[in-house]
């Protein structure tokens, strides 16, 4: 009996050692939450987690839900030194921006504030829509590559296109050039990954993963993702965009075939490109590429359109991209036409669109009916209500999975790029689109949306709300994790 009487209070104490750990832990990260003096919607939900998953919260929260601001991309000095070599390259006069109206000139001078972003002008600029289209493009261009390559990917797949951009680098890379791959490490966190990028290294190619998750740093790096994709070929060439390199978008999977939006551009703003690949390569390996080869000097033919490249990262001051879009969305006159995989705004750009709506300008959100995560379709989901009840007209895209990144606004601006709308996109991953001024650009690119919605279902409110009680339940608890997800 005694015995027994000793197990049972051994017991009792490890229970009551357990629980004031957990609330003790609770309260240390609840205070360090709100030191951070981060929006308090997201505290709130961070605090959320904490108290509702005591143990798995905190793991969360680790990996998760730290700040990383305190971090520099690049030094003031190597940065200095770059900007000196592109401002060599592009020419831009007071004249040049005094021909731009006003608002427009009100964003040109906000882009550059925010980032230091240049104005770059005489660029021809090619759409793609489908991936077979685009790499067929690109490995063209890469045949063609005399000097140099860059390339820059989330995902870079083991797969058929995969392997056969491999195979061209290192037939390149043979030939004498310049190869440079960025790869996310996390995007591409596989065992045969390893092997496939092996294989590109023996060959001589220089190919670095971006922000290289390992111990003890894990907690610190996991969150905090390189999402850009971009390709600079000889400084003459350059891709931006949405699409990583997989065989889905040429073949699919189970949601049908990727549905995406990438640019190639030839003009200066291939310069401003290549010196935001050479920041996150200094950023990656310590190295700074400065030479002035990188930067060729030739003069383009007078028009074309008028493009400003905007990056955004969890270790910038401003939340460039983001800020960027609110303005834009407030500014619209007639039009606001996004595609985006994932909807999930914060009150600020929530609002933005609302109001747009509500004072008459035509509004449009295009969705994947069908999305690659559950978890953020019912978070998605939780926002359409409020938006069909302020007028904004929501479709569901239905010919495969809509990848595609894109805002419309008005008849003079589009900007395409990595970045979805959505919180992680704004504020915790490393993104980067094209701020395009040209209203031939904005004409294609609306006729792309337009043939679009032929392949999707307009949302009405009427249907809408017809929806079953445990979606609208599970939409409804999705939500309440959206600012953190």
């Amino acid at each position: 009996m005694n015995c027994l009487l000793t197990i049972y209070n051994a017991g009792e104490w490890l229970y009551s050692s357990i629980y004031f750990a957990i609330l003790f832990l609770n309260i240390v990260f609840t205070i360090i939450i709100i030191s951070e003096n981060r929006n308090p919607v997201k505290s709130i939900a961070w605090i959320s987690v904490l108290i509702l998953l005591p143990v798995v919260g905190f793991i969360f929260y680790l990996f998760f839900g730290r700040e990383q601001r305190s971090q520099r991309m690049i030094s003031r000095k190597s940065k200095r030194k770059l900007e000196r070599l592109v401002n060599n390259s592009i020419s831009i006069s007071k004249e040049d921006v005094n021909n731009f109206n006003d608002s427009i000139k009100h964003l040109l001078f906000l882009g550059n504030k925010l980032t230091r972003a240049l104005v770059t002008l005489n660029n021809n600029i090619e759409i793609f829509t489908s991936g077979k289209d685009k790499y067929y493009n690109l490995f063209c261009d890469i045949k063609n590559a005399k000097s140099f390559i860059h390339i820059q990917y989330y995902i870079i797949d083991d797969d058929n296109i995969g392997n056969e951009l491999k195979q061209l680098l290192i037939e390149k890379a043979k030939q004498g050039v310049e190869v440079r791959v960025l790869y996310d490490d996390v995007g591409c966190w596989s065992w045969s990954e390893k092997r496939f990028f092996n294989e590109m290294i023996s060959a001589g190619i220089e190919a670095k993963p971006f922000f290289k998750v390992t111990f003890p740093q894990l907690a610190n790096k996991l969150n905090y993702r390189n999402h850009r994709k971009i390709v600079i070929i000889d400084g003459y060439i350059g891709y931006i965009g949405g699409m990583n390199v997989a065989d889905r978008y040429i073949v699919g999977d189970k949601l049908g075939i990727w549905r995406d939006t990438h640019i190639k551009i030839a003009g200066e703003a291939v310069r401003e490109l290549q010196s935001i690949f050479m920041v996150d390569w200094n950023f990656t390996t310590k190295e700074l590429l400065n030479e002035s080869n990188y930067f060729p000097k030739e003069k383009y033919e007078k028009g074309g359109a008028t493009i400003q490249l905007l990056t955004s990262g969890p270790l910038d001051e401003h939340k460039a991209i983001y800020l960027m879009f609110t303005k834009l969305i407030s500014n619209a006159k007639e039009r606001v036409y996004i595609q985006t995989p994932y909807f999930l705004p914060n009150s600020v750009t929530a609002n933005a669109l609302k109001v747009a709506a509500l004072s008459g300008v035509d509004v449009r959100i295009m969705i994947p009916e069908s999305s690659d995560s559950k978890l953020l379709q019912y978070a998605t989901n939780s926002y359409i209500n409020e938006m069909l009840k302020s007028n904004v007209k929501i479709y569901f895209y239905q010919k495969g999975f809509l990848h595609a990144k894109a805002l419309i606004v008005d008849d003079e601006i589009t900007s395409i790029g990595s970045t979805n709308f959505d919180l992680r996109s704004f504020e915790q991953n490393f993104e980067i689109n094209a701020f395009i001024y040209d209203k031939e650009f904005n004409r294609r690119y609306s006729e792309i949306f337009t043939n679009d919605i032929k392949d999707s279902k307009r949302i009405s409110l009427k249907a809408w709300n017809q929806r079953g009680f445990l979606s609208k339940t599970a939409e409804s608890i999705a939500r309440l994790f959206s600012p953190v997800l």
